[in-house]
């Protein structure tokens, strides 16, 4: 992969949980996420999946027992060192949580809360916003006639689509999904994978999921974390038919990981 095709990547990143017994849950990580494509990130429990995210949009400066060292590079511009307003970087790098949570609003005030933060909207302009972000999180057929509900009486699967339309309201460069299929149904789960997909030739998605089947399902690339560190990262054909790693080999069949560095 060319450094032309590269959404969001690491450089060395490391990620530490002080307190009483310190664990170092990133171990200097260096990967690269390409432009519109959909990639994976998958491992077992623990193994830093969540952390690598979060480390993706800085959410870790909300952690008081966080310390991050390397960093994270947004089409070559990095996120850590710099003096942009945190919110500003956000903007680049939506994230989208595994609880989706409405906020306490209409339908239409929980996709242009953050695009309204940001940017000054005529009536008609915010009008057009929250329908395309709506279309695109494949919701608006749904609620057109009742934008003004709370998105709180939304079903599960609804809403999860809610906030992937908040988070592509502000228009970001990469999108950032922790599990967000795991609490759904799987009508719903369906839902919201078949839009990701679609969305992927717009955005630079990149995706937890503790599900292989999932990873096999929608992924290009798959990124395979252990006890904090890369251990593969390749298409998705090749990473379950012939990866190179006898650990990933071995996580693939469901069998228990020696570590045969």
């Amino acid at each position: 992969m060319t450094e032309t095709d590269t959404a969001i990547e690491t450089d060395d990143l490391r990620v530490t949980y002080t307190g009483d017994q310190p664990v170092e849950a990133l171990k200097g990580v260096s990967v690269g996420f390409a432009e519109n494509e959909l990639t994976t990130i998958i491992g077992p429990s623990g193994c830093g999946k969540t952390t690598l995210l979060k480390s993706l949009n800085r959410l870790h400066d909300i952690e008081p027992n966080a310390e991050v060292s390397g960093d994270v590079l947004v089409e070559g511009e990095s996120l850590y060192d710099t003096d942009r307003p945190v919110p500003e970087i956000r903007r680049k790098v939506g994230y989208v949580p595994q609880k989706p949570t409405p906020l306490p609003m209409s339908i239409y005030d929980n996709v242009a809360y953050g695009a309204k933060l940001h940017d000054d909207y005529s009536t008609a302009e915010l009008d057009d916003l929250v329908e395309e972000s709506l279309r695109k999180a494949n919701l608006w057929s749904e609620v057109e006639d009742r934008l003004d509900a709370p998105g709180a009486s939304l079903s599960a699967g609804q809403i999860q689509r809610l906030c992937l339309a908040r988070s592509l309201a502000v228009d970001p460069d990469v999108l950032l999904c922790d599990e967000v299929t795991s609490a759904l149904d799987p009508v719903s789960a369906k839902e919201v994978e078949d839009t990701l997909e679609a969305l992927k030739s717009e955005y630079s998605i990149v995706m937890v999921t503790h599900s292989m089947e999932q990873s096999q399902r929608i992924a290009d690339t798959v990124v395979f974390l252990y006890l904090g560190e890369l251990v593969e990262k390749t298409d998705v054909e090749t990473f379950f038919e012939d990866p190179d790693s006898e650990r990933t080999e071995r996580f693939v069949a469901g069998e228990t990981i020696v570590d045969t560095r």
